[in-house]
C-alpha cells in the first residue's frame, strides 16, 4: 500500500557550519531538519509493506520511527532512486531502448535498437548498428524510447516498511526522521538614528529568520521551528542523494578543431540577483507584490526596517534556543522562507572608531567605525541574538542609504554587541617606531580627524607594555588607548613594547 502524502507535518531545522560568516548554500544547504509527519492509513490484515511517499531527500534511513502500527515494523528500505530522465538513463546503462528519428525533408520516421553504454555528467552514449553517437547529435528530430519503468524507480523519495496485522485496521501513524539539506539563517538590518556629539544613539534592529530547503519536496502548511546552538550530534556516514534530474545534452560542433571558441559550450553563471529590498516581498502564495509600512519624516525615510505581522517566538530548549513561527507556513521545494524573528526599535548603541596597531603601519590608514550596545532590556534588546548576516543603513536627504555589511556572531543576554559599519577617509591611523633599544621597542600613534565633529577612538595594542600610560586601559584582557579626537584635530600616544629576552 501507498502513502503519498502526510496530513499534517512538523519541521525543525537546525543550523549547518557556517564557516567564516557564510550564507547559507543554496545547492545543498549544510544543516538538518527534524521532520515528523502524521498519515492515516488502512492496513490489511497479515503481512503488508507500507511505502511513505514524498519523504526528505535528504532522509538520515537510520533515524526514521515510525509509531502507531498495531505490531510495529519488522523491516526499513529508504528507496533513493528517483524516476527522471537521469535516473531513466541510469537504470538503463547496458539495457536495450529504441531510438525513434524523423527525416526532416519527407517527415518520415524510422526505429532502430541502441544500447546505452555510459551517461557521463547526463549525456548519453549510444551504441547503435552504425557505432557509438551522443544521443540528439546527429541533426535530426529523435527520441529515446523505454521498454518499461523500472520497478525500483519512484516518482519520489520514498521510505517502504513491512508491518503485521492480525486484522483488517485503519490507524494514524506518526513518522519521525533526521533529514540532510536544511539550513537556517538570522539576516539582520540596522538603521542607524541620528547620533549625538558624544557618540550616543539609537539603532532600530530588525531580523529575519531564513529557512531553507534544499531538496525537491515542498513542506506545506508546516509547524516550524528553528533551533540556535550546537546540538552534539556524532558524524554519521555521509548519505546517499537520491538519484534524479534532467539530461545534459551537448554535441561538438561540425568544425574543425581551430574553428571553435575557447569557451563553447560553457554558459557563464548569471550574476547573483541583487539582495531584495526589505521594504517589499513576494508572496509565494500569489504574485502580488507585498509593501511593508515605512515611517516617514518629511521627504526621507525614517526607517528601512519592515513592519512585522508575524514574529517567530523565542523559546528555551534546554542550553539551545528554540524560534517557534506561531502558524504555519509552506516551505517550498529548493526555496527559502523569511519570517521576522526580532524586532527591537530605538536600542542604545555608541559610536567609535577602532583599529588595532596590528594591522596599520607609517603610512596612515582609515578606521573602522563601529556600533556597540549591550544586549539587555535597559539598552533597548535583552533577547539571544544568533549568528547571521547585517546590512546597516543610515539616514541621508535621499533617505536610508545602505554603510556596511557584516556579519554578527552569536550574542547571548548581556553581551555586548559590536557592528563593523565600514572604515571612513576622514579618520585615520599610523603608526610610526620611534627607537629600539635591547628589550625595549618605542611607537607612536597618531590619529587625524577631519570632521566637523569629535570622534571616539579605541586602539588596541595587544603587546606587553612597560611604563604604561593612564590612557590606556584593558578591554576584555587587551590594553587599549581611549581617547576622544576633537574635530579637525589630532591626537598621539607613544608606548613601549617589552621584547622577550633570548
Amino acid at each position: 500500500m501507498v502513502s503519498e502524502q502526510p496530513e499534517a507535518v512538523s519541521l525543525t531545522v537546525y543550523r549547518g557550519e557556517k564557516y567564516g560568516g557564510q550564507p547559507i548554500d543554496p545547492n545543498w544547504p549544510t544543516g538538518y531538519a527534524l521532520v515528523t509527519e502524521t498519515r492515516t492509513l488502512t492496513i490489511p490484515a497479515g503481512e503488508s509493506v507500507i511505502r511513505f511517499e514524498g519523504v526528505a531527500e535528504g532522509m538520515f534511513p537510520e533515524s526514521a520511527i515510525v509509531t502507531g502500527l498495531p505490531n510495529g515494523v519488522k523491516e526499513k528500505n529508504r528507496d533513493a532512486r528517483l524516476l527522471s530522465p537521469l535516473g531513466l538513463v541510469d537504470a538503463y546503462l547496458k539495457r536495450q531502448v529504441t531510438i525513434t528519428r524523423t527525416e526532416r525533408a519527407t517527415g518520415k520516421t524510422r526505429e532502430f535498437p541502441a544500447m546505452i553504454t555510459s551517461a557521463p555528467g547526463g549525456a548519453v552514449i549510444l551504441q547503435t548498428g552504425d557505432g557509438y553517437e551522443a544521443l540528439h547529435c546527429t541533426g535530426l528530430p529523435e527520441r529515446m524510447t523505454f521498454a518499461e519503468i523500472p520497478s525500483n524507480l519512484s516518482a519520489k523519495p520514498t521510505l517502504s516498511v513491512i508491518t503485521q496485522s492480525d486484522r483488517t485496521v485503519t490507524v494514524k501513524v506518526t513518522l519521525t526522521y533526521m533529514a540532510a539539506g536544511f539550513d537556517w539563517e538570522a539576516n539582520y538590518i540596522a538603521q542607524v538614528q541620528d547620533r549625538a556629539v558624544d557618540g550616543k544613539g539609537k539603532v532600530d534592529l530588525f531580523a529575519w529568520l531564513t529557512l531553507a530547503n534544499g531538496g525537491n519536496q515542498n513542506f506545506i502548511n508546516a509547524n516550524t521551528m528553528a533551533i540556535a546552538g550546537k546540538p552534539n550530534r556524532e558524524e554519521s556516514n555521509p548519505q546517499v542523494k537520491p538519484t534524479g534530474g534532467g539530461l545534459e545534452l551537448k554535441c561538438w560542433p561540425n568544425q574543425r578543431t581551430h574553428e571553435v571558441p575557447y569557451n563553447f559550450g560553457y554558459i557563464p553563471a548569471p550574476p547573483p540577483s541583487p539582495a531584495p529590498a526589505p521594504v517589499a516581498y513576494m508572496d509565494e502564495e500569489s504574485d502580488n507584490i507585498v509593501v511593508t509600512a515605512q515611517r516617514v519624516r518629511g521627504e526621507a525615510m525614517a526607517s528601512f526596517s519592515p513592519v512585522a505581522v508575524v514574529v517567530a517566538e523565542q523559546e528555551n530548549l534546554g542550553d539551545l534556543k528554540l524560534y517557534r513561527i506561531p502558524e504555519p507556513v509552506t516551505v517550498n521545494a529548493k526555496g527559502q522562507k523569511q519570517v521576522a524573528m526580532l524586532v527591537k526599535p530605538g536600542a542604545a548603541f555608541t559610536h567609535h572608531y577602532a583599529a588595532s596597531v596590528q594591522d596599520y603601519a607609517m603610512e596612515s590608514q582609515p578606521m573602522t567605525l563601529m556600533l556597540r550596545g549591550k544586549n539587555t532590556t535597559e539598552k533597548g534588546l535583552g533577547l539571544p541574538m544568533p549568528q547571521g548576516q547585517m546590512m546597516v543603513f543610515e539616514n541621508s536627504k535621499y533617505g536610508p542609504l545602505l554603510t556596511g555589511e557584516t556579519s554578527l556572531k552569536d550574542r547571548a543576554v548581556g553581551e555586548d554587541v559590536e557592528i563593523a559599519v565600514g572604515t571612513s577617509v576622514d579618520v585615520r591611523m599610523s603608526v610610526t617606531p620611534k627607537s629600539e633599544k635591547a628589550y625595549n621597542q618605542r611607537w607612536e600613534i597618531k590619529i587625524t580627524n577631519a570632521r566637523i565633529t569629535p570622534v571616539n577612538i579605541e586602539v588596541e595594542i595587544p603587546y606587553e607594555l612597560r611604563n604604561k600610560s593612564a590612557a590606556i586601559t584593558k578591554i576584555d584582557g587587551v590594553p587599549t588607548w581611549k581617547t576622544t579626537v576633537a574635530a579637525s584635530d589630532s591626537a598621539t600616544l607613544s608606548y613601549t613594547i617589552k621584547l622577550e629576552r633570548d
